[in-house]
């Protein structure tokens, strides 16, 4: 496998860049491209998005990685990121990968970064098939839960009362609010909160798999609903649950090796005619 690091010229600035290239170039069967998570999210799910990368590599996908705008090692801070901004780096980094390789495109989402990745597939002109791990259905319930991070540290501190309320009013009057060691505009916080998990326009299939600590859980209620209202609508879509630990959200970083195997034998499964 041969690894590349770079950094992609965009506007603003750059976008660094890990391309996961197989042995034989000329045997690519795919071009992947990465979209990840949110915040720490983000950070905790790294040494999982490389041990799929190569996976992936293995099975003969390029993979591209890149840091958006204002996050990890690319341009700016993540209080100058924008969701259109975000939109626009997951659609550089899938026209530079497709011009490289010329092979079909797979857009592979984390968390929040599905919420991307569906959106920025549905603006292409062409059909993109996604891999989903664990996603957020609603950016608005998803920006809850981050700010009841705050609140969850104040309350450690002895202090509470308010703070939900204050962050939002910080964020009505345009000002950026920090959790959790991050600052949040509140231009993202306003277009995290519109994102949705929406019927995908010009996708190719779907393949949706949920991380589970339970041997015999099956898929969530809410991936079953989405999953049929989808499938009631002709997307070929199909969710899968694997066993392991919620690495984006572990104190300690884990892996999952269920979800490694389960991603590529996804990515391989003959689509429906």
């Amino acid at each position: 496998m041969a690894l590349e690091a770079f950094f992609l010229p965009a506007t603003p600035g750059q976008r660094f860049a890990l391309l996961h290239w197989p042995e034989r170039a000329c045997e690519v069967s795919g071009a992947v491209v990465y979209v990840p998570p949110f915040a720490e999210e983000l950070n905790k799910s790294r040494r999982m998005a490389a041990l799929q990368a190569r996976a992936m590599v293995a099975a003969g996908y390029a993979v591209l990685q890149i840091d958006l705008l204002g996050c990890g090692d690319s341009s700016g801070e993540l209080v100058d990121a924008s969701w259109e901004a975000w939109l626009g780096d997951v659609q550089l980094a899938c026209g530079w990968l497709q011009q490289r390789t010329g092979a079909p495109l797979w857009l592979w989402g984390h968390r929040t970064g599905c919420l991307l990745a569906n959106e920025a597939a549905n603006r292409m002109q062409g059909a993109v098939d996604q891999l989903f791990w664990q996603p957020v259905l609603s950016g608005k319930q998803y920006l809850q839960q981050f700010l009841r991070l705050r609140l969850a540290a104040e309350l450690a501190g002895g202090e509470g009362r308010g703070v939900m309320e204050a962050l939002r009013q910080q964020l009505r009057q345009g000002q950026p609010v920090e959790v959790a060691g991050y600052m949040l505009s509140s231009s993202l916080a306003g277009e995290l909160e519109k994102a949705e998990l929406l019927l995908p326009h010009r996708s190719g299939r779907v393949e949706w798999i949920e991380i589970s600590n339970r041997p015999d859980a099956g898929l969530s209620p809410a991936a079953v609903a989405r999953l049929t209202q989808w499938q009631a609508a002709g997307q070929e879509v199909r969710g899968t649950v694997v066993s392991g630990p919620a690495f984006w959200q572990t104190s300690e970083i884990s892996e999952c090796d269920a979800l490694l195997q389960a991603s590529v034998l996804a990515m391989q499964r003959t689509p429906a005619p």
